[in-house]
Order: structure tokens, then sequence, then C-alpha cells
């Protein structure tokens, strides 16, 4: 960590909370796990997961220097900062300011943006932009022209003077599934449709995938096609996808202080205002959350499996780590993070790419 200034040791028993805690032994092994499948560029690490340039500098430490965002702001935050080897911003934007404020930036990185439509396309020519990706929808019913319409759109963005780089599509309907047989078959159809999308508009670029199915672009990228996969949540983790059995363990948590006890539930100070919860209540090992309130978890203790001992009602004062259902916008929600190891605190690194 010799690229971060050391800060003084601490225990989370120090922190104000809410507070983010990422696990740095378990965030390493994530880096690394993944890196080994997908090294080098083969991997765009997606940063809206973390929304943090220091976490993205370790991203680039195991070698992936291209990265995807969701924002304008992402963008220029990771050019500002010396990571805009390759960026990509996997979304369609038509505010003309913000095109404008990333065309500015181009001279310090490499911008190239996603567009599905002859009203993005325009947009991001007469704000200067320079290289662009088409978008196919490929089944998740969000974004993305009609593969049918790659080649026209394509070419009116060649017309107007941008470098077309290939295509971009995400699946992000398939991201999980406990069926991985069923998954990695219909993961490889939605790439069938990428893929003759990409023969349309021509470009080195087929783009697509997510942590939920890198394991299948990493097994069949030579039959695919695809060249790059745009995972994020891998490097943090979160309960969503915990039931696929991937090889990334949970290095994100909130640390919560319980406020207020009762004979059969607790309540901490992490609520709705603290926590992604699109995908589901949050977890609390030993526990059962009750429900989620603007700035509260309600939770009781669970009996074992013998239901015959249970565990302790945690005390006024003590702490607990809550494990969110979803990282992303978890992320969004908070300004800095701690990187911890147990219970010692090792460093405090910004969530510098929030907002828009």
């Amino acid at each position: 960590m010799t690229h971060h200034t050391p800060r003084p040791a601490r225990s989370i028993a120090d922190l104000a909370t809410p507070a983010v805690v990422v696990d740095i032994d378990a965030l390493e092994h994530n880096l690394a796990a993944m890196s080994e499948r997908l090294p080098g560029a083969l991997l765009r690490p997606h940063v809206k997961a973390h929304k943090s340039t220091a976490l993205a500098a370790l991203q680039r430490q195991h070698g992936h220097h291209h990265f995807t965002c969701a924002t304008v702001r992402e963008m220029i935050g990771m050019a500002k900062a010396g990571l805009g080897d390759d960026l990509l911003l996997a979304n369609e934007v038509l505010d003309a300011e913000r095109l404008a404020a990333l065309a500015a930036v181009q001279d310090r990185a490499m911008i190239t943006i996603a567009v599905d439509s002859d009203a993005t396309v325009d947009a991001a020519a007469r704000a200067g932009i320079q290289h662009v990706l088409i978008d196919v929808n490929i089944g998740l019913p969000r974004c993305g022209c009609a593969p049918h319409d790659t080649a026209r759109l394509a070419e009116r963005a060649r017309a107007k003077g941008m470098v077309v780089r290939g295509v971009m599509g995400y699946e992000g309907h398939l991201m999980v599934n406990e069926n991985r047989a069923t998954q990695r078959t219909d993961t490889l159809a939605a790439m069938d449709v990428l893929r003759a999308a990409a023969s349309e508009v021509g470009g080195d670029v087929m783009s697509a995938g997510g942590t939920g199915n890198y394991d299948v672009h990493a097994d069949h990228r030579a039959t695919t096609g695809v060249t790059e996969v745009q995972a994020g949540s891998y490097a943090l983790m979160d309960t969503y996808y915990s039931t696929l059995g991937l090889p990334f363990r949970q290095a994100l948590s909130i640390v919560g202080t319980v406020v207020s006890t009762h004979d059969k539930w607790a309540v901490a100070d992490v609520g709705l205002k603290s926590l992604g919860m699109d995908h589901g209540d949050p977890t609390i090992a030993d526990h059962k959350v009750w429900f989620c309130s603007d700035e509260h978890i309600t939770f009781a203790t669970e009996k074992s499996a013998d239901a015959t001992t249970r565990a302790p009602q945690p005390a006024v004062g003590s702490r607990v780590r809550i494990v969110p259902a979803h990282v992303d916008p978890t992320m969004a929600m908070h300004e800095h993070l701690w990187l911890v190891r147990g219970d010692e605190v090792l460093d405090r690194l910004p969530i510098d790419l929030r907002g828009w």
C-alpha cells in the first residue's frame, strides 16, 4: 500500500458509524483471482461498483489499464487521476454540457462512449467525442439498439467523423442464475447476437459480461469473440452474487453501532440511507434482519441449527458488520471507505467518483 499516505492504525470501534469497511486481504484475493482468469485487457473493470480512484489504482496494479464507467463524472475523475489509458462510458448520454466536459479531457485520456440511436450519435458528434461503441440490445430491456440497426448507426457515426471501435452489449438479466449450466447456455446465445452485430459494425472491440458470468467468458472467449469483460462487483462483492459459488470473498461491509436493544430484537444505526436495497435486505452474521428504515436496521439473533442455542444479544454500543445485497448503490451513499484487517483500521480512502 505504498501509494497511500500511511495513517495511524485504529480499531473499527473508533469509527463513526455507519462506516464502509473493506477487508484488505479479501480485496487483494479478489483482485488476484480475477486477474489470473482475465489478465490485462481481457478485463475492463467497472468502476461504478466502487466509485473510488484509489481502488481503481489497485486494480491497475493487478494489470488492468482499461476501465468501464457509468457516468461522465466517473470518466473525468478517472482521467484526472491519471487512470485514463482507455476509458469506456458504457452508457448513453445526451447532455451537451457533460459531453463537452468529457470531450475536453480527450487530450489526457482515451475516451470512448456508447451510442444506440441517431440522437446519441449526433450528440456525441456535436460535442467532439472521437470514439464510440455501438451498444446492442442482447436481451436486457434497457439500453442498446436493435441488432439489425447496428450497421446503420455505425455508418452514421463514421460519416460524422467518429471512430467506431466496435460493439458492446450487457446481458445483465443473465448475471445471477444458480443453474450455472443454463446461465452458460443463455450467455453464449446472447454472445451469438453480439458477435453477429460486431461483424456488421467492424472494429476491434466486443465488450460484454459482468461478475456473475465472467467465468463463462473466460472459458469461451475463443469462440464468443468477446475481447473484454466489464466486471465490477467482484472486487468488493455483495450478497447478490453469493449464491453462485464464485471464487471471490466478501470484502465489503457496513459497520454500525447498536443503539437500542429489546427482549427480542436490536437496532443499529445503518438504514435505507446507507444501503443499496434494490436486491433485497442486507445480512448480519448469526442474526435475522427484520427490516430497514431510514436510519436503522432492526434484527434479531437466530437460533442454532439444533434450536438449542442462540447468539448473544448485542449490547448497546457494540458494533455489527452488515453486508449489503448490492454493492454499487451502497458505495454511492458514502464519502469514504476504511481499509481494515480484522478490527484494525489501516487506511482511509475517498469514494471520489460519486454523482453524475
